[in-house]
């Protein structure tokens, strides 16, 4: 072989290896937990899907066959949700920790932050049964989930504008009241990358005035940590889950939509350690200090 061609071949090989660096770094293989460690965790991902894919498959049956019957296809998706959102977090094996259980016997509007895909296997399994979610519309594009959630008879909402979220918030807010049921959402709109807390939507106050149903905080923290955006792996971190004492929503005036949600989220900021509380807040408070 000509000097010319080992010369090339040291390229591709070098090449080759930035390409797999870069690749297992962003799937969080070749830490300081080592490759065995990677290896069952990434064994662990694989398994949970495989695990959903088929209790997806058996209780979209379930509904196919409860069609006629709304109210009873959003019962048997809570039950999917309890068996399988227990199942998956038990796979993945990380301690749980939960605080407050008593506070998911009262009907209300239940709120969760959202950092991680986790937090969807917890309110699965946590969300009391007669309890619907609620998404964005676009959901129903997402593969096996998204059907399964349309045929449960879960909620979806139109964010395009402020005045078409606001139409569909009333509607939604119409059948939880008519059927007597709980609501259950993320307030930020979307998942924090850092773990720290974002902005509210007002979402689920305009839902609060128009059913007056409490509002019930559940307060995560660890799923960011446990499983980080853009990684295939799930670590071991423990997670905790606190659910404070429902927030009455008697008197609240549509006026004061601003403080409403500013209130809730106060009380986000008052149970989160410092390195999830939004980085205003800590200035704020050095600040008073």
């Amino acid at each position: 072989m000509d000097a010319a061609a080992v010369t090339s071949e040291q390229r591709w090989l070098t090449w080759a290896r930035r390409q797999a660096a870069a690749y297992l770094a962003a799937a969080g293989w070749g830490d300081d937990d080592g490759w065995a460690a990677s290896a069952v965790a990434a064994a662990r991902v694989v398994l949970c899907f495989l695990a959903m894919t088929v209790t997806t498959a058996v209780w979209a049956v379930v509904l196919l066959l409860l069609l006629p019957w709304p109210s009873e296809r959003i019962r048997q998706s809570n039950i999917y949700g309890h068996f399988t959102g227990r199942m998956l977090l038990w796979i993945l094996g990380n301690p749980i920790k939960v605080e407050g259980l008593e506070h998911l016997k009262t009907r209300g509007i239940f709120v969760c932050n959202h950092a991680s895909p986790m937090d969807i296997f917890l309110v699965m399994w946590l969300a009391p049964t007669g309890t619907v979610g609620i998404a964005k519309k676009e959901i129903i594009w997402y593969p096996l989930f998204g059907q399964l959630y349309a045929l449960a008879n879960h909620l979806r909402i139109d964010r395009s504008n402020s005045a078409a979220a606001i139409a569909s918030m009333k509607k939604v807010a119409r059948k939880v009241v008519n059927n007597n049921l709980s609501l259950i959402l993320f307030p930020e709109g979307t998942r924090s990358r850092d773990g720290r807390l974002l902005p509210f939507k007002k979402g689920f106050v305009h839902a609060a005035l128009q059913t007056r149903l409490p509002i019930i905080p559940i307060v995560v923290t660890g799923t960011h940590l446990a499983w980080r955006i853009n990684s295939v792996r799930v670590r071991p971190a423990p997670l905790t889950i606190k659910i404070l004492p429902p927030v009455s929503t008697d008197g609240w005036e549509e006026s004061r939509i601003n403080e409403y949600v500013e209130k809730v989220r106060s009380l986000y900021v008052d149970n989160l350690p410092d390195s999830y509380k939004p980085l205003d807040a800590l200035a704020a408070r050095t600040k008073a200090d």
